[in-house]
């Protein structure tokens, strides 16, 4: 956005620094640093480290005399922005964002605006929620760390996965979505989900040891054992993170001599993304990822196994007391990997006739985000198809960011309601909120009033959602 013959630039928003710390581990003075048990930038002076989680906690504190139940949740200053989140007892996460600048020359010096009102609170404190939950999801919570092996083993394992997983967050191309975190569901006529249905019931029987089993296709889920906060993130991590790394051009024919190179493997297109690489080495190491979920009771422990062949992935969780051996991920490919095959050329199939049937559906001139906050699906025409590491939407950022604090207003009130916003140049807006659903649809359209984009947001529920809004 580089404007007026190259005066001015704007710098996205930047990650400055995060830290997590437990103020019952240092209460004495001169143990300050034992409170803090992970901290990025790691080469920050000590001291100063110190000093930034002292100010944060005595901002919890402060805030807490005027609200005992909820504590901070951000802290607005010019330069940046700082959220706190405490995912268990005690124990803090704060992170700390720098605003956007507008950097203009003024006598042939650099001077910098901040932008103070552009970061949207809620859209940042679901990141921080996420990155908890991201950990949870791989390493059990904080306090079985603690039980596993005290403070050291805790500060291991946020060194080990904070160090990675704070570099995949891209913070300017965070919007609505990073609020819902949401699961996109793939359409499916009733026939071909039950051939997913009993081809899940087969695999679970000839498998005994698997004990929950999830199915996407095209990135899409199509059914899960899991819980719904359990699977809505390891749905992230799939989606974002395991699948993008395993691109791989799809196979258009069922015919098309693709693991020649690999005897023995001809009938099928099954492969492991997680796990063996080579089942025919004997030395291959049969090594994979454990998750916790349940965390907040049983706290499962499982092994997790995702499988996949053309367009669809099956993710098979088995107990972690229970090593994989490579006979078992052997008899695994061996009987998966044929059925998979056919179920996915199935479901593509199945999928190009009822596109057809339902006339290809030209680029709608409706933009719009849907939440449920139910089953926690969503869906999008406003964001591009997801790249590895971020998901671009194609409307300007002003418009996202009217969407973000219309969803603010929404959370405010418990009612159903309706907001209709006009933007920019022929832009309208509208927000409905209706009975544990979301929908956001950005118009575009010369010369219309109030009532004419109504009537155009009643005709995508009719089209789009069968009339599930119940306002009208």
């Amino acid at each position: 956005a580089a404007g007026a013959a190259g005066q001015e630039k704007q710098l996205a928003p930047t990650l400055l620094s995060f830290f997590i710390y437990n103020p019952k581990l240092g209460p004495k003075e001169g143990e300050e640093e034992k409170k803090i048990l992970f901290y990025h930038p790691n080469e920050v002076e000590k001291n100063e480290k110190i000093r930034n989680v002292g100010l944060c906690e005595a901002i919890v504190q402060f805030t807490r005399t005027f609200s005992p139940t909820k504590p901070a949740k951000s802290l607005h200053t010019q330069k940046n922005r700082q959220f706190f989140h405490e995912p268990e007892e005690n124990f803090w996460m704060v992170m700390v964002v720098r605003n956007p600048i507008i950097e203009k020359h003024k006598d042939g010096k650099p001077v910098y605006e901040y932008q103070e009102e552009e970061l949207l609170d809620k859209v940042y404190s679901s990141v921080l929620q996420q990155c908890y939950s991201m950990y949870k999801l791989f390493n059990g919570t904080f306090l079985k760390a603690m039980e596993d092996g005290g403070v050291k083993v805790l500060k291991e394992r946020l060194e080990k996965f904070f160090h990675r997983y704070l570099q995949t967050l891209h913070l300017q191309s965070c919007d609505l979505l990073d609020v819902f975190c949401g699961i996109s569901f793939f359409p499916l006529d009733k026939m071909t989900y039950l051939k997913i249905q009993s081809f899940i019931n087969r695999m679970e029987e000839s498998l005994n040891i698997v004990k929950y089993t999830a199915f996407l296709y095209n990135d899409q889920l199509i059914w899960s054992g899991l819980e719904q906060d359990d699977m809505r993130i390891l749905y992230k991590y799939l989606t974002t993170s395991l699948f993008p790394r395993h691109m791989e051009p799809e196979l258009a024919g069922r015919d098309s001599p693709v693991r020649a190179e690999m005897p023995g493997n001809l009938q099928h297109y099954g492969r492991f993304l997680t796990g063996p690489l080579n089942l025919n080495d004997p030395e291959t190491k049969c090594r994979f990822p454990k998750i916790f979920v349940n965390t907040d009771d049983t706290n499962e422990e499982l092994h997790l196994i995702v499988y996949k062949a053309m367009s669809a992935a099956v993710c098979f969780m088995i107990d972690a007391s229970i090593p994989p051996t490579l006979e078992f991920c052997r008899k695994l490919d061996s009987i998966v990997g044929p059925q998979l095959t056919v179920l996915a050329s199935d479901i593509c199939e199945q999928y190009n006739i009822n596109k057809r049937i339902s006339g290809a559906e030209k680029e709608p001139q409706f933009k719009f985000i849907y939440f449920n906050h139910m089953n926690l699906a969503e869906k999008s025409t406003i964001h591009m198809r997801k790249t590895p590491s971020i998901s671009l939407a194609s409307v300007h950022p002003d418009l996202m960011k009217i969407l973000g604090d219309i969803n603010s207003d929404f959370s405010r009130v418990d009612e159903d309601e309706e907001i209709i916003v006009k933007a920019m140049s022929d832009y309208w807006v509208v927000g409905k909120k209706s009975d544990q659903r979301e929908l956001y649809v950005i118009l575009n359209q010369k010369n219309v009033n109030l009532i004419e984009v109504n009537e155009e947001v009643k005709k995508l529920c009719a089209t789009q959602f069968n009339n599930i809004f119940f306002l009208d």
